[in-house]
């Protein structure tokens, strides 16, 4: 950064009058992730959602703070703080309030893009303080007084993945000069309290008590361990590998193999899934914490928020062939998707008691995350669809331990191909078997599309 660019930076604030506010119970999605982050601790911030954003061709920056401004009078879940009362979690919901904004000058749109990602990784890495400040940072990086990066952080408990692109696709639409008023009055959409208030109706005690129940009864049919488990104990300082594969022709053959098996491409790939790690564990049955965006409903899915929780996909029997299995999985995986809401924090005593009463639960410790959204507002046009990507096979990186994780897999869209990233219990498998499971997954559905 040059001394002249240093002079031109500088804070302004946004400030919100009269919103709407309020306080009540948490939702399950808040408790679910603000417990998470408590076990985290020092780690909590790798929740955090991060976004660094081109502005083109460039815009005012009046306009920009403006669309700020109007984004915080329309969600509610970016004006809410999170505090521990009498050993229960509470939403605060601000009325009023200030939140600044960083304004970056720099020479030209190359050092803004450098600069906004630099930026929004350094915010993306500092905890929130949840119960004192709003969930949410912002900042835009200019290019000769025009708009051409925009830097948005937000913590977990005020958004999941799907909320979030929700939020940039208003932030454009509020850029483009509609106002908060016009948006709320053209869609409804729930708003956190509103969706506490739910789960504690009578409707919502029963959705509550029918998910806990139905993980009490999968966790006592699944296998007990997915993996081979190690004769030694594994150091605990250990780093567990991150495998990354990129795939164009998974990209696309996987509606092709969806519309051929009669199924969803999410159900073929969470099919594919468990086929190759029952393989790599030498089972019969398999089982996983399948994280499910719970936005069945308009309202839903319209909502800034986080709703997203773990549903327990259980798979009795993997077959012999791969449409069969495809088959057997839409079950279970309608059932996972529909026991995916509940009291996280109920749900976690029920299974310390059964515990402590000497019922050896199944291994729940594969996470399967498929993160793509049909109704994204930010999907590449048919030009960078058209784009020539090439297959990649890699292992960038490793991370530490992840307590009560021995397999993550996180499916990604990306321009022109899909993702699987991997992260492995390195004690569990190594990184050959690890690449033997990403390319099974994808032979498996290649295989399907024909």
């Amino acid at each position: 950064m040059d001394a002249a660019s240093e002079t031109l930076d500088r804070t302004t604030e946004l400030t919100v009058r009269r919103a709407r506010g309020g306080r009540g119970p948490a939702t399950w999605g808040q408790r679910a992730i603000h417990s998470a982050l408590v076990r985290l601790g020092t780690e909590a911030p790798r929740y955090n959602l991060r976004l660094a954003a081109p502005v083109g061709p460039g815009t005012e920056p009046a306009a920009v703070l403006r669309a700020y401004a109007e984004l915080l009078h329309l969600h509610d879940a970016l004006r809410t703080r999170l505090v521990v009362e009498d050993g229960d979690l509470v939403q605060v919901v601000d009325a009023d309030g200030v939140l600044p904004v960083a304004l970056l000058h720099r020479d030209t749109p190359e050092r803004a893009a450098a600069d906004a990602a630099d930026l929004a990784a350094a915010y993306a890495a500092e905890p929130f303080e949840l119960a004192r400040d709003w969930p949410l940072r912002l900042a835009l990086v200019l290019v000769d007084g025009l708009v051409r990066q925009a830097v948005i952080v937000l913590s977990h408990t005020a958004a999941d993945g799907w909320g979030m692109r929700r939020m940039v696709r208003d932030l454009m639409l509020l850029t483009a000069g509609r106002t908060a008023g016009e948006l709320r009055a053209e869609r409804e959409f729930a708003q956190p309290l509103e969706e506490a208030a739910e789960q504690r109706s009578p409707r919502g005690r029963r959705r509550d008590a029918a998910a806990r129940r139905h993980w009490r009864e999968k966790l006592a049919l699944g296998p007990r361990a997915l993996l081979p488990r190690p004769a030694a104990e594994p150091d605990p300082e250990r780093l567990f590998p991150y495998a990354l594969l990129r795939s164009p022709a998974l990209a696309a053959a996987l509606p092709v193999a969806a519309a051929r098996l009669r199924s969803s491409d999410a159900t073929v790939l969470l099919a594919a899934a468990a086929t190759e790690l029952a393989r790599l564990g030498g089972q019969r049955g398999f089982l996983c914490q399948v994280v499910v965006g719970n936005r069945f409903t308009g309202q839903a899915a319209e909502a800034v928020t986080t709703l997203a929780q773990e549903g327990l996909f259980h798979l009795p029997e993997v077959a012999e062939e791969f449409a069969e299995t495809v088959r057997r999985a839409h079950g279970p995986a309608l059932a996972a998707y529909r026991h995916s809401g509940y009291d996280k924090p109920q749900l976690d005593a029920d299974l310390a008691e059964l515990r402590s009463a000497g019922v050896e639960l199944a291994d729940h410790s594969v996470f399967w995350n498929d993160t793509r959204d049909p109704l994204a507002a930010l999907m590449p046009d048919g030009a960078e669809q058209a784009a020539v990507v090439e297959r990649e096979l890699s292992f960038p990186d490793e991370f530490p331990a992840r307590p009560g994780v021995s397999v993550a897999v996180d499916v990604v869209m990306v321009p022109g191909a899909v993702e699987l990233r991997m992260v492995v219990d390195g004690a569990l498998l190594d990184r050959a078997q690890m690449a033997q499971f990403l390319c099974g997954v994808e032979e498996l559905v290649l295989g399907a599309a024909g």
